[in-house]
């Protein structure tokens, strides 16, 4: 058997192996309420997330009649399905049948996690209903579910966009010392048409984060979108002339609740200054925070 030469075993010494004994997780606690992982909100002390995309499921759980649910904003999007929020858990007697947990699904003993496309089914089975069989989506005709189509594309295109620019733009050491913070503008490319012009060309040996952004015209339809949106509302209870909320309904909510607390004043003005659109937003925003637990 060969030895370990002097130097290096004197060396090795001042290194010791210790070996210590297991840590073992805590006792798993069975989930006894749905929770839904989301975005930090703007307040602690309101529990709607300052996520766009968490507030818009957060809106369609309560205006669909889903209540008491949880709320849970200390998870960052890494840890979520997908690497995205929102993420709902529900317990397992409350979740889908094992026949139809799938792979974007995870059940770990004390609840089953959905990502954000599984929560219609879920709460189509707590209420007992099948949202499939509605031909019109809960839209009072075919032609307001067909225009349904063109307000979802305004909201989350240049209204987003706008939404987009409001939000403070990562440091330049932000960039280089953080793998996940990227500069907000980037999406921009996947929602203007057209897109706009990247900062680095083709052949940039460096690529520069972000776009050359005509901002003015994006504030210019930004402006007439909000105030289409107001005239199409009118003095209506729901988007539309619906008798119940719709999902259109859960995304303008979305919307105008981040818009109305964006840090930028010309976002805020424009849709404070309609008043039929803050006095809905006021009267949505009652319903749908008290359907949350913080």
């Amino acid at each position: 058997m060969v030895s370990i030469p002097a130097p290096l075993a004197s060396l090795f010494s001042h290194f010791p192996l210790h070996t210590y004994p297991p840590i073992y997780p805590p006792t798993k606690v069975p989930v006894k309420v749905p929770t839904l992982w989301i975005s930090p909100p703007f307040s602690s002390q309101v529990p709607l997330s300052s996520d766009v995309e968490c507030l818009k499921w957060q809106a369609y759980l309560a205006l669909r009649g889903i209540s008491q649910t949880k709320v849970r904003s200390n998870i960052a999007p890494e840890g979520a399905i997908d690497g995205r929020l929102p993420n709902l858990l529900v317990p397992l007697a409350d979740g889908l049948e094992p026949t139809e947990i799938k792979n974007d699904k995870s059940s770990n003993g004390e609840g089953i996690l959905l990502p954000a496309r599984e929560i219609p089914a879920w709460v189509d089975k707590t209420l007992g209903l099948d949202s499939l069989a509605d031909p019109l989506e809960g839209y009072k005709d075919e032609q307001a579910r067909d225009e349904s189509r063109a307000w979802v594309t305004l909201l989350e295109g240049v209204v987003h966009a706008a939404l987009i620019l409001s939000l403070p733009r990562p440091t330049f050491f932000d960039t280089i010392t953080s793998v996940s913070t990227s500069d907000p503008t980037d999406r921009l490319q996947t929602i203007l048409s057209p897109p706009p012009i990247p900062l680095s060309g083709l052949f940039s040996l460096i690529r520069i984060p972000g776009a050359r952004v005509n901002v003015d015209n994006v504030m210019s339809q930004y402006a007439e979108a909000i105030g289409s949106l107001s005239e199409r509302l009118g003095t209506d209870e729901w988007f539309l002339g619906s008798n119940a909320p719709t999902p259109l309904d859960a995304l303008a909510f979305a919307y105008l609740y981040c818009l109305l607390n964006s840090s930028k004043n010309s976002i805020r003005i424009e849709v404070s200054k309609r008043a039929n659109l803050a006095e809905w937003e006021q009267r949505v925003r009652d319903l749908v925070g008290v359907a949350f637990i913080a």
